[in-house]
């Protein structure tokens, strides 16, 4: 009767630790954001638990169901895309409906992508601020970045490649030319990251088609 909460690669496949592969082949059912992703990583281990989806539009009656089974004494591990199941995505609404009903919950340690995305924005880490993905309307967006203006630690952001450019032009508008790191890809072949103001950057990407997973690092300190 347990959760586990099972962080996944966020590129490389090699990043699974051995203790999350042990934990995927011995429980009962994989509760995946995406079965297509995790099948691949899934092959790549020739790990062949029984896998079912778990996403932002699982409804109230699918989690429900989830508890049932493991108040029935069913182990199922959580799993999200890429890295740690719960942030900035769905799984944070199962973990909290186990821990509502006595469920015992463990969660393993391993990839998550905004740490290894501090580290490499070169600014002081010992203290920052995760606030991730920012909402779609530009009112909203603005006055969220606006709202670090005198906070003296790193703020971490998730972004979409198609609103890279939008998210440093709205950072501009909002607080000035600052300075940034845009982190791409991490852990993958092309991973990259890009230093500067807020100004440099956008010039460096002007003329740039962006893909990947995008993280983007802001120091508020002028």
């Amino acid at each position: 009767m347990s959760l586990y909460v099972c962080p996944t690669p966020i590129g490389n496949l090699k990043d699974i630790t051995l203790r999350v592969i042990l934990v995927l082949r011995k429980v009962d059912l994989i509760a995946s954001e995406d079965t297509r992703v995790t099948r691949i990583l899934l092959n790549r281990y020739s790990i062949h638990t029984p896998l079912i989806s778990f996403h932002s539009h699982s409804n109230e009656k699918k989690i429900k169901k989830f508890v049932e089974e493991m108040n029935k004494g069913k182990e199922i591990a959580l799993v999200t895309d890429a890295g740690t199941p719960g942030i900035s995505d769905p799984g944070y609404r199962l973990i909290k409906a186990c821990i509502d009903n006595n469920i015992h919950v463990e969660v393993m340690p391993g990839p998550t992508s905004f740490i290894p995305a501090l580290l490499l924005s070169g600014f002081p880490p010992a203290h920052f601020i995760f606030y991730g993905f920012l909402p779609r309307k530009k009112g909203k967006r603005k006055k969220i970045l606006q709202s670090f203006t005198n906070t003296p630690w790193p703020v971490i952001f998730f972004e979409s490649p198609f609103r890279v450019k939008q998210f440093l032009d709205e950072l501009m508008e909002s607080v000035g030319d600052v300075d940034v790191a845009v982190v791409r890809e991490l852990t993958k072949i092309y991973e990259e990251v890009l230093r500067g103001k807020v100004s440099d950057v956008l010039s460096r990407l002007k003329d740039r088609t962006i893909k990947g997973e995008i993280i983007i690092v802001v120091s508020y300190k002028k």
